[in-house]
């Protein structure tokens, strides 16, 4: 049951429940306590009435003095019990009260004992008088005498149970009020987690700069409030990035399906000849082709989302795979009058298929923006932890403010979201940062006074970091490069 309670209530209650025996404990101890001291008290008192009587009794030579010295001096102690015996015969008695047998047994005084006589309380004991000095009246050859006294105890079990009362209702009453400062103290040391709540309660898909307060909570609390606003700083670049994806992928796959759908109603509006028709459907083609690549690209950046595992590990020489590259390129690099080369060498461990590409993409994207008459070049470098694979171009310079976001899906310097020379969809660089990332190493792009540097790093021989997705996958999406 306690679990389906608050956090307040449960506090409360525990507070409750530890206050409630605490002074429940401390109840019972002055109770006890007090039960004692009346013990002791009685025993002193009692003691001081053995010895008085004991001191009457060596000074009176007669039983008849003896009695009436005693009722003298007895006479003024109300609720004292004494009997005085030589033998079976009964010297003294006052009081009429019946003894128990059990104190006979005691031949010296010691802790007294309780017995209950009627509606009496009794609280007595019994001790053998020595003869050895009695007067020649009193004392008998082969008789002891004995005492017996007791005293009644009404007076202080009346005021034991008027204690116990009182100790009750201040338990009962400190326990309640305990809870309620309880209650309050919770409330008000629980009051930092309300205001969590409420601002968790303000964070909305439209509203995620809402954060946790850090300075007003306890410090139990803040690194509570510091994971939080760490959550949702991650959720809200998540949540921006999935935005800006959807919108993305909106504008790029408007553009070509709207051409399709306007050549398609084009040629419909009237009979033509079969030539048009074919350039029509080879058009179409095109943008078809076109499409399969987005989409394909998009496939493996979703799964790459989710983890990427190498479909293939094996040594790799960076210059070679970059020499061929250099040769597939050579045409486009002639045409636009750019010299490529190659310096250095190393080798690394990973897919060949997924390097291969990575490199491509930024050769190919350092021959788009290369100015005319400029060189290209592909410098391998092994480092101390790990290997470094750079394409430096010469051409307009990138703006600071844009570097950081040139890895993003979907992301263009230019701002008209489209560059005559390429049909590409935004989708590279984006590629290559996740090839790299699966790789366990990392991209990065430098730009300054026109010169623009695309750098990979390679990690050592330490493999990459375990991640999911198929080689038929991989091996499509480079296909379709």
């Amino acid at each position: 049951m306690i679990r389906r309670l608050t956090l307040t209530a449960r506090l409360t209650f525990l507070y409750t429940l530890v206050s409630a025996v605490v002074l429940l404990g401390l109840g019972v101890l002055v109770a006890w306590s007090t039960h004692l001291h009346f013990i002791d008290l009685d025993r002193d008192y009692l003691l001081d009435k053995v010895q008085l009587i004991e001191k009457i009794v060596d000074e009176t030579p007669e039983p008849a003095e003896l009695a009436a010295k005693l009722d003298e001096s007895l006479n003024s102690h109300q609720g004292l019990f004494i009997s005085i015996t030589r033998g079976d015969e009964q010297l003294f008695g006052k009081g009429g009260i019946t003894f128990p047998a059990e104190l006979a047994a005691r031949s010296a005084a010691d802790q007294p004992i309780d017995w209950t006589d009627g509606e009496r309380q009794l609280r007595g004991m019994s001790t053998e008088l020595s003869t050895a000095q009695m007067p020649g009246g009193l004392s008998s050859p082969g008789q002891s005498m004995r005492l017996t006294l007791a005293l009644d105890t009404q007076h202080h079990t009346h005021f034991m149970q008027m204690l116990r009362q009182q100790l009750a209702v201040y338990v009962l009453l400190a326990t309640l009020l305990s809870g309620l400062l309880g209650w309050w103290a919770a409330r008000s040391g629980l009051a930092p987690l309300r205001t969590m709540r409420e601002r968790a309660l303000k964070v909305t898909a439209h509203k995620l700069d809402e954060r946790m307060p850090i300075d007003a909570v306890p410090v139990e609390m803040a690194e509570l409030a510091r994971s939080l606003n760490t959550m949702l700083e991650r959720l809200q670049q998540d949540f921006s990035k999935l935005m800006e994806f959807s919108s993305d992928i909106a504008h790029e796959l408007r553009t070509p399906i709207s051409n399709l759908l306007t050549q398609t109603q084009v040629s419909l509006s009237q009979h033509r000849d079969p030539d048009t028709y074919r350039d029509i459907l080879a058009s179409n083609a095109e943008e078809f082709q076109r499409l399969a690549r987005m989409v394909s690209d998009m496939l493996f950046l979703a799964k790459t989302d989710h983890g990427i595992q190498l479909p293939n590990r094996e040594d790799v020489a960076l210059e070679e795979e970059a020499k061929s590259l250099l040769d597939f390129y050579d045409a486009v690099a002639e045409d636009k009058q750019l010299r490529l080369r190659v310096d250095g060498a190393g080798t690394v461990v990973g897919d060949r298929l997924m390097i291969r590409r990575a490199i491509s993409n930024l050769l190919s994207n350092a021959l788009r923006h290369a100015h005319p008459g400029t060189d290209v070049a592909l410098t391998v470098e092994p480092q101390m932890n790990g290997t470094s694979l750079c394409v430096t171009n010469t051409g307009d310079p990138i703006d600071a403010a844009d570097l950081p976001r040139l890895f993003d899906r979907f992301y263009r310097v230019d701002k008209a979201r489209a560059h005559p020379s390429s049909d590409g969809a935004g989708l590279g660089l984006a590629i290559t940062k996740a090839i790299m990332l699966a790789h366990g190493g990392s991209a990065s792009v430098t730009s300054s006074e026109g010169t623009t540097r695309f750098c990979l790093q390679f990690p050592g021989s330490h493999g990459p970091r375990s991640l999911r997705v198929a080689s038929s996958q991989i091996q499509t999406s480079a296909s379709a490069e």
